[in-house]
């Protein structure tokens, strides 16, 4: 049996870490499954640029760059993306391992989160877990996400978080090369 990845409208949208480099940085746990956020570094980009390398994954997250191989071009856009102050980037950890990152974003005057699992970890409630623990320190309502139709994992971390399906939309996948449905979930509260 596959687990399904468990992603969200994959897209590229970090926090710039300068003004974490010389202070100290406040991790949010979860002591039961010791799930941590800290607010996404500079060096986190080499480990959140492999985990999207996975060819599961991104079939899945659907929306992925033209070429998700490109490094150089992931860096340059996702060190840019660091520095927007609408985005609310952080780092997924499981201890003190990077299993993952959640992000918020605006895109066309909505709210919208994206987050990604190593494949390695999928399965494991650390998802939803982790989505939590970022509802509860990003309290910007509502807050919308897109996920694949067929990424049942993704769509199962929603609801358990409260989001609610309101509708659906198609788009053109690169990781399918081809258009497809996704669903659109909001959380209000």
């Amino acid at each position: 049996m596959t687990k399904e990845p468990l992603t969200a409208n994959i897209g590229s949208h970090f926090k710039k870490p300068s003004k974490f480099n010389n202070k100290k940085i406040n991790v949010m746990t979860d002591k039961n499954n010791e799930v941590n956020l800290r607010p996404t570094i500079i060096t986190d980009l080499d480990t959140l640029f492999r985990f999207q390398l996975d060819k599961e994954g991104g079939y899945l997250a659907a929306f992925m760059p033209n070429d998700p191989t490109d490094k150089a071009a992931y860096l340059d856009k996702y060190t840019m993306l660091l520095s927007n102050p609408t985005v609310n980037n952080q780092t997924i950890l499981v201890g003190k391992k990077i299993v993952g990152s959640i992000s918020k974003f605006v895109m066309e005057g909505d709210t919208e989160i994206t987050y990604w699992i190593d494949r390695e970890f999928w399965g494991q409630g650390i998802a939803t877990k982790a989505l939590k623990i970022f509802l509860s320190i990003e309290n910007t309502r509502p807050i919308y996400g897109r996920v694949a139709f067929d990424n049942f994992g993704s769509q199962k971390v929603l609801e358990r978080c409260g989001f609610v399906k309101i509708g659906s939309d198609k788009g053109f996948a690169n990781a399918r090369q081809a258009e497809i449905e996704e669903f659109i979930y909001k959380l209000n509260d």
